[in-house]
């Protein structure tokens, strides 16, 4: 299919009086159509190229955007993570597509704020960004994995990059590599075309800064092509991707610290010994100025609270308010007497950042609004993707307060311009409602379970909470595939055998846990097993998500003296199908 390659722009075209905060408009063959309410681009494409057309059959094309999404999953390789793939060779043929792209001056021009890490990338590049948004700069976001829409990835001025953008960047690129590439220097994997992607569309969009979150480790990531960021941060160090970063925290660490440059300063936050040791040693060799930051003295938002609920995330603020202020000061944007005062006085642009950030999937708090516009009570899903040992006892706790906290007050999430922000609505409960908490649970085969669970329970376990009913079921989506075609086949065909395992775990955990047994205990409430595959005393799997939510309506729409509070969590892939199937 012939595609339209001038969408780019090649000369930009500023409309505001002020240049160094414009942004730049695509011009291409004959459709700039410009809202004179908006001043924002609408983009039309020539001859309606993208535009859905009816087949040799009369029924219906895919849409532009599955066309873009189809093919995006072709560049999803079937192999394993690891054995036959050579980390290093293929990050340097990274360096290939750049110049095929013509984005290596352009990614220079780029002042970059780069973060690895094991916990945490997300919320300190969520908190980085609106940081900076807050104070006036046009910023690019580029975090995974997505949720529910590969746009979430790429975000431009807080606001996930609108699907006809998309779709011009998308085939720029794609069919630019498609032509350059050949057996000896193939397509790109999935994750390296995003990373690119990423690269084209914030470079073209001329943001004034741009926060790289890495994907996996660091040292062969697909976004550490940047040779000179401007500032870099690692986040909480633990085990994580063992198959792939080491079984040490010390090799976990130095794979980390691969994005370190040389004299570009760095921040961290505190780390087991054997982490840290590595980070300053790697540190040193590359003359790099390695700071540890504190967590963010929560006196200092002047009463507020941060966007982004738990206690741990007051240790990935105070490492974005680092990050912001260094950049700001290496970019002539804050004086370095004020640098100093930030420790003891945030500015006014910091506090609305830190306390307006929003992030789907993290400590996130969704009602269900299929049940509860109907009847009293409530299903209340609490959403975190912890898929690590250290992140499950973060969630755990999030989890234990937040349901106590809900005894007196319901948290209600309000979507408002793709965001979610916290709205908290007082309401008398009845003295007489129970509620019952429930884990709705799946993580991936690479991760070990024995590490997790026990976490996850003995933490619950410390402030009172015992999960009345595991809830195991594989996830939605699968992996090799993008859009919305992406769905398990038909119940019949799926391979449970690793939801078996989880319960099995989950039982033998829950025979040694006395005071887990006696609270979560059957009970009538928890009835109506018979859409299970498998029902155990203290767990149940579940062929699919879909049945699982609606055994959960069943059991609401039974059980109307009953609050339902479920935990999902393990996996971020199980968020997004959650919230796909909960907000549809």
């Amino acid at each position: 299919m012939l595609r339209n390659h001038s969408l780019i722009p090649q000369t930009p075209l500023f409309l505001s009086s002020n240049p160094s905060f414009s942004i730049p408009f695509p011009r291409y063959n004959n459709s700039l159509i410009l809202s004179t309410n908006t001043q924002s681009l609408s983009f039309t494409l020539q001859s309606k190229l993208y535009m859905a057309q009816e087949g040799d059959n009369g029924s219906p094309k895919s849409s532009p955007y599955e066309e873009a999404l189809e093919a995006l999953s072709s560049l999803i390789t079937k192999r394993t993570r690891v054995g036959d793939v050579n980390m290093e060779e293929r990050f340097l043929v990274l360096f290939e597509y750049l110049k095929m792209l013509e984005l290596e001056e352009a990614i220079s021009n780029l002042k970059i704020i780069h973060v690895a890490g094991t916990k945490g990338k997300g919320s300190t590049c969520t908190f980085t960004e609106s940081i900076l948004r807050n104070c006036g700069f046009r910023t690019g976001l580029f975090t995974s994995p997505h949720l529910i829409d590969i746009r979430e990835r790429f975000r431009l001025d807080g606001v996930e990059i609108c699907e006809e953008k998309f779709l011009a960047y998308f085939w720029w690129c794609y069919d630019r590599l498609k032509e350059k590439t050949d057996d000896k220097v193939p397509m790109p994997t999935f994750f390296h075309f995003l990373a690119l992607l990423a690269f084209k569309i914030f470079s073209e969009e001329q943001v004034d800064v741009c926060i790289m979150e890495v994907g996996l480790g660091g040292k062969y990531d697909a976004t550490n092509v940047v040779q000179k960021p401007i500032v870099c941060g690692i986040t909480s160090l633990g085990y994580d991707h063992m198959e792939i970063l080491g079984n040490t925290l010390g090799e976990i660490a130095g794979e980390k610290a691969g994005i370190l440059k040389h004299r570009i300063p760095a921040f961290t936050v505190t780390q087991p010994d054997e982490a840290m040791d590595v980070l300053k040693e790697k540190a040193s060799q590359l003359n790099v100025p390695l700071q540890v930051t504190s967590p963010l003295d929560a006196k200092l938002l002047n009463g507020l609270k941060l966007g982004l609920e738990g206690e741990h995330q007051y240790v990935n603020a105070g490492l974005a308010v680092a990050l912001c202020s260094t950049w700001m000061n290496i970019n002539g944007h804050l004086e370095e007497s004020h640098l100093k005062q930030i420790q003891h006085t945030l500015p006014e642009q910091f506090i609305n950042g830190l306390t307006t950030a929003s992030l789907q999937g993290r400590a996130q708090i969704v009602r269900d609004e299929h049940v509860n516009n109907k009847i009293s009570n409530e299903l209340v899903f609490f959403l975190d993707g912890a898929h690590s040992p250290e992140s499950m006892e973060a969630c755990a706790k999030w989890f234990s307060l937040a349901i106590k906290d809900q005894n007196q007050t319901l948290f209600h999430q309000i979507a408002d311009n793709s965001r979610f922000s916290n709205k908290v609505v007082k309401t008398h409960q009845s003295e007489t409602q129970k509620s019952a908490q429930i884990l709705l649970f799946n993580c991936m085969s690479v991760r070990d379970p024995q590490l997790l669970l026990p976490h996850l329970m003995k933490t619950c376990a410390d402030h009172g909470v015992y999960f009345k009913k595991a809830l195991f079921v594989p996830g939605l989506s699968m992996y090799h595939k993008i859009g919305s075609h992406a769905l398990t086949p038909s119940d019949s065909n799926i391979d449970l055998s690793w939801q078996f395992t989880l319960q099995r775990v989950w039982e033998n955990l829950m025979q040694g846990n006395k005071a887990g047994k006696n609270n979560s205990a059957a009970s009538e409430e928890l009835a109506g097993m018979e859409m299970s595959v498998s029902n155990c005393e203290h767990s149940a799997v579940f062929s699919s998500l879909p049945l699982v939510i609606n055994w959960l309506r069943d059991r609401v729409q039974q059980n109307q003296s009953t609050r339902f509070q479920v935990l999902v969590t393990g996996s971020i892939h199980l968020i997004g199908d959650v919230l796909k199937l909960v907000k549809k």
